[in-house]
């Protein structure tokens, strides 16, 4: 069953987990389960996908279950009206924050402006040796993005040197393989941990908030990061 965070006649959200896709798709490949199917099995209900998480990326994931909203809710995310908060853990240790404006080129070779603030809130270092280095560095940050580009923060973290541990495509594969043989674990750690909006009818002012999973909890454990404002 999906966790689900709102549900009211027109709008719907769950804490869609890591590892499920969101919806077929060329680009992400095949799945024996997609959220939107899944989530209109679970509710009986169709539902209109508004925006999208990468398949090893969890959190916030919003749905409409009419058209017109889907359209008003479409608008308010083109016209940067949708505040997106994400929490990641990096390798190294980051600015204390930072806005990170590099163009980005998508899936059809088009480059696009690409803007992206975070801010760091918790470092941590631990007795893991790493290439010549005896230990290993890291940062916990929030991210948030102004615009909303293919694997924008995965591809921006990579830009200035921390990419977000977990991620193969645009991460460090050597830490990565260092995880995953010490620990046991190969967990993408990024997570849309929030999401506001203005409800399409009412116009009310909406925040949902997404709880982390197990092994996200379990990397922060061993970093001795604080993440109960998470859990």
């Amino acid at each position: 069953m999906l966790e689900i965070l709102y549900h009211d006649e027109h709008l719907i959200a769950i804490n869609k987990p890591s590892g499920l896709l969101v919806h077929k798709s060329y680009y992400a490949g095949e799945a024996d389960e997609y959220a939107v199917e899944k989530l209109t099995n679970q509710i009986n209900q169709k539902v209109h996908l508004v925006h999208r998480l990468d398949r090893k990326t969890s959190g916030v994931l919003l749905f409409t279950l009419d058209k017109e909203s889907l359209k008003l809710m479409s608008d308010q995310f083109m016209n940067r009206e949708v505040d997106k908060k994400y929490i990641a853990i990096v390798r190294g240790w980051a600015k204390e924050e930072e806005v990170i404006d590099y163009d980005l080129v998508n899936e059809n070779e088009v480059k696009q402006n690409a803007i992206t603030y975070y801010r760091r809130l918790q470092t941590s270092e631990i007795d893991l040796p790493f290439l010549k280095h005896q230990t290993s560095r890291y940062s916990l940050v929030e991210a948030i993005p102004e615009t909303g580009r293919f694997h924008q923060l995965r591809k921006h973290f990579k830009h200035i040197l921390h990419p977000i541990l977990g991620c193969r495509k645009h991460g460090c594969n050597k830490q990565n393989k260092l995880w995953l043989q010490t620990f046991g674990i190969n967990k993408m750690t990024l997570h849309a941990h929030q999401l506001s909006f203005n409800h399409p009818v009412t116009h009310e002012r909406i925040t949902l908030n997404a709880t982390i999973d197990e092994e996200f909890k379990r990397v922060g454990d061993i970093l001795n990061f604080d993440l109960s404002s998470y859990a």
